[in-house]
């Protein structure tokens, strides 16, 4: 039994998150990852990870009992990240039986345990959106608009009724990125422009509006402060996690614009109804457009509805009571990104999981290591 240094429990510790996390944490604690071993797990933290299926009560219970031999039944804090994320936009029966039931499992199988705290990773799209100059505080109105921020809301319920003793922690998070990109709405914006594609110059909302972001490492950070500082919070505590500025859609398309295709490029968008961006994206999901382009199209139609939405942080209380504050920025990571790929195309969609034209790097198919590494 290793009761050497304090134990970390990381669910979805397989994840890029939770990837980074089980990494910056590994020297300093004990850890031990909560994963399917279904999946591919990074190298970084096989060591680390112990089968479990959050979906099953038999599963999680094995695994606890695994975790309860190694380090005995403390635990100084639960990182929770393990939830279902589509977005299709579509209601599953995941965001029920993994997002909220599993925690439901898991906080039963925690109350064998001396638990620290719990950290349960949330979104800051769980609340209703703002205007640009009016950031929103941890006490601003929630209103969760589609089925990934509405599993989270009921999940941050659950756990607030039913953490017993455990001193629990809800983060509210922005989207997150790192300097080859990794955020999903990033990567597909950075992926239009590049390829020049008609979508790219229409948009069917504010252009003055945006969302807020944060970097990997100050989310690492952020995480590895509030296990530090466990002991001084409250024992419900809501943090919300982002940077100050929020760049404006206009800005982004103007400077990727001009950081993949040069200086001298002027990426002008158009502001377009939302009935026809809503019958662009609908005719773009019929399954002949797929077969022809040789991909699922990623703006759908309820992404119109969503358009206009605003998020800009007050991150007062995550500095008052973690001493945090971001130390990166989108600003100064799009050229980063944009670096990336441009230098090597092909390896930049493949990490973004991009289904990348022919014509990248000189590919006849999508992802052929060879040939996108050819002469």
């Amino acid at each position: 039994m290793d009761t050497q240094k304090e134990l970390i429990l990381v669910t979805g510790a397989s994840g890029r998150i939770g990837t980074a996390v089980v990494t910056r944490l590994a020297g300093r604690f004990a850890v031990d990852g909560l994963d399917r071993a279904g999946p591919p797990i990074p190298p970084p933290v096989t060591e680390h990870v112990i089968d479990a299926d959050l979906t099953s009560g038999e599963s999680v219970r094995r695994a606890l009992d695994t975790v309860r031999q190694k380090h005995g039944r403390r635990i100084a804090s639960v990182i929770h990240l393990a939830a279902y994320y589509d977005f299709s936009g579509e209601p599953s029966p995941l965001y029920e039986k993994l997002t909220v039931r599993g925690t439901e499992r898991l906080l039963r199988g925690l109350r064998e345990f001396e638990v620290g705290q719990f950290v349960f990773s949330s979104t800051m799209l769980v609340h209703a959106p703002t205007l640009p100059g009016r950031p929103i505080n941890e006490d601003w109105p929630l209103l969760p608009k589609w089925e990934y921020p509405k599993s989270k809301v009921e999940t941050e319920q659950l756990i607030l009724a039913d953490r017993g003793d455990i001193p629990a922690v809800l983060l509210r998070i922005a989207g997150v990125y790192t300097d080859r990109c990794h955020s999903i709405p990033l990567a597909h914006q950075m992926q239009r422009i590049y390829e020049r594609r008609i979508t790219s110059r229409f948009f069917p909302g504010d252009i003055t509006h945006g969302s807020s972001f944060l970097h990997m490492n100050d989310l690492v950070d952020a995480l590895l402060l509030t296990i530090e500082r466990r002991a001084a919070l409250p024992p419900e505590t809501v943090l919300l996690l982002g940077e100050d500025e929020t760049l404006s859609f206009d800005y982004l398309q103007r400077t990727i614009g001009k950081l993949v295709h040069g200086p001298d490029t002027e990426w002008e968008t158009h502001v377009i109804p939302k009935i026809a961006a809503k019958t662009g994206a609908w005719l773009q999901d019929l399954p002949p457009v797929e077969v022809l382009t040789g991909q699922e199209a990623f703006i759908k139609p309820w992404m119109v509805d969503i358009a206009d939405d605003h998020y800009e942080p007050d991150i007062a209380r995550a500095r008052e009571l973690l001493g945090w504050n971001p130390q990166r920025t989108l600003r100064e990571t799009l050229p980063k990104m944009a670096t990336a790929l441009t230098a090597d195309p092909a390896r930049w969609y493949r990490e973004n999981d991009l289904s990348a034209p022919s014509w990248v790097a000189g590919q006849c198919t999508p992802f052929c290591e060879e040939e996108c590494h050819g002469d």
